[in-house]
C-alpha cells in the first residue's frame, strides 16, 4: 500500500472509531488531524470536506458489511446444499464472528447516519438507502431458495422477512449497547434462527 493510501485508510479508521463512539457532529477535523498527525492540508488532500468523508466512512463501511456476509454466507453454502440448513448454519456462524468481540459490535455507521440524516447532503443518504436495499435483496435471495423446497407456516411478505434479518442485526447492537452486554447480538442472531426454523415447513414430504 502507498504512503497516501496508508494514510487515507488511517483517517478513516480514527474517524469512524471517533463517529461511533460520539457521532459524526460530535467529531470534528481538528480532532483526527491531532489523532494521525496530519497537517490540515493533508486532510483536505484526501477529503474536500466533511461531508466527502461521511460519503468515504459509510462507503468502507457497506463494503466491509458485505465482504463479511459473502465469507460467511459463501461459506456456508459450500458446506450446505439445503438453502435452509446453509441459510441457518450462515446465521450461526455470524453469531459466533460476533460473539468473539471482546467488547461487543462497535456499532453501525447506517444506523448512526440515519439518526443524524440532517448532516448529510442527498448523496450520503441515496448511499445509506441503498446499503438496506442491498442487504434487503441480499437475503431475499436466499429466503427464495429456501421457498423453493420449504413453506412458510404463516404467510409473509418475502422482503419484509429479508428486512427481519437486518432489524435484529441493528436492534441487537442498540440492544447490547443499552444494556452493557456484549453478547445480546450474538444471542438475538440465535434467536432469530430459532425463528427461521420454526418457520419453515418441507414443500414435499
Amino acid at each position: 500500500m502507498r504512503k497516501g493510501e496508508e494514510t487515507r485508510s488511517r483517517l478513516l479508521e480514527v474517524a469512524e472509531a471517533a463517529v461511533l463512539a460520539k457521532g459524526f457532529g460530535g467529531t470534528s477535523i481538528d480532532e483526527l488531524i491531532a489523532e494521525t498527525g496530519i497537517t490540515k492540508s493533508g486532510f483536505f488532500y484526501h477529503f474536500r470536506d466533511k461531508n466527502e468523508l461521511a460519503k468515504a466512512l459509510i462507503q468502507r463501511y457497506i463494503e466491509n458489511d458485505n465482504r463479511i456476509y459473502d465469507e460467511i454466507f459463501g461459506r456456508a453454502r459450500e458446506l450446505m446444499d439445503d438453502p435452509l440448513q446453509s441459510f441457518l448454519l450462515g446465521l450461526k456462524l455470524l453469531s459466533e464472528l460476533l460473539s468473539d468481540l471482546p467488547n461487543g459490535h462497535p456499532g453501525c455507521l447506517v444506523v448512526g447516519f440515519c439518526y443524524y440524516e440532517r448532516l448529510f447532503d442527498r448523496e450520503v443518504q441515496e448511499i445509506n438507502r441503498e446499503a438496506a436495499l442491498t442487504w434487503r435483496r441480499r437475503f431475499r435471495r436466499m429466503f427464495e431458495e429456501i421457498m423453493v423446497v420449504y413453506e412458510p407456516r404463516e404467510p409473509l411478505d418475502v422482503d419484509q422477512l429479508a428486512d427481519m434479518v437486518s432489524t435484529v442485526l441493528e436492534g441487537g447492537i442498540v440492544l447490547s449497547k443499552a444494556l452493557k452486554e456484549p453478547n445480546s447480538l450474538a444471542d438475538q442472531i440465535l434467536v432469530f434462527r430459532s425463528f427461521i426454523k420454526m418457520l419453515f415447513r418441507p414443500r414435499f414430504s
